[in-house]
């Protein structure tokens, strides 16, 4: 009897600390951005980006590259404050978007690497990285492209305003 009053005790208090586990993680899973998975394994990435500097040669416009990974939070924040009203219109308005999934470049298993060493970046120390190049493929963001490891924890607005100044810093010197 007081072998199957603990077993019973013991399988409650396992079963409440599972709820409450469960209860933890998902209000950890809660948070103040909205996410997307838009880093696709594409068959041809550096046909992607030629075609993107060809749109923007074509139209006046900056070419963003995301450099991300669906695994990474803060990649899929990134990618899903692009796709908010505001920055969809700015990028829409100002930029040539190109998503490029580098899979795990600080841990040796990084892809397409080869896309942001093409502009001068030889190292991604971390997803996501937002390289905003000319249409004649200048870097206008040398200094910022590879900062962007915090995307999840940074406002609507830090996103804008860092965008928009290098779209509007371009416009007012133009190459």
């Amino acid at each position: 009897m007081i072998k199957q009053l603990f077993g019973g005790l013991a399988g409650g208090l396992l079963a409440a600390g599972g709820v409450m586990a469960a209860g933890t993680l998902s209000a950890s899973g809660s948070h103040d951005y909205p996410e997307a998975k838009a880093y696709d394994v594409s068959q041809n990435v550096s046909s992607d980006v030629d075609a993107a500097f060809e749109r923007a040669t074509a139209n006046g416009k900056l070419v963003m590259l995301v450099m991300g990974a669906n695994w990474c939070h803060d990649s899929r924040a990134l990618a899903g404050w692009l796709e908010t009203e505001r920055l969809a219109k700015l990028v829409d308005e100002k930029y040539e978007l190109v998503f490029i999934n580098v899979g795990m470049p600080q841990s040796g298993d990084g892809h397409n690497l080869e896309i942001a060493r093409r502009f001068g970046v030889d190292d991604l120390p971390g997803t996501p990285n937002v390289l905003i190049v000319t249409a004649e493929g200048e870097l206008l963001n040398a200094d910022t492209a590879t900062t962007w490891r915090n995307a999840a924890s940074r406002s609507e607005d830090e996103i804008y305003g860092e965008l928009s100044a290098v779209a509007q810093k371009s416009e007012t010197n133009p190459r």
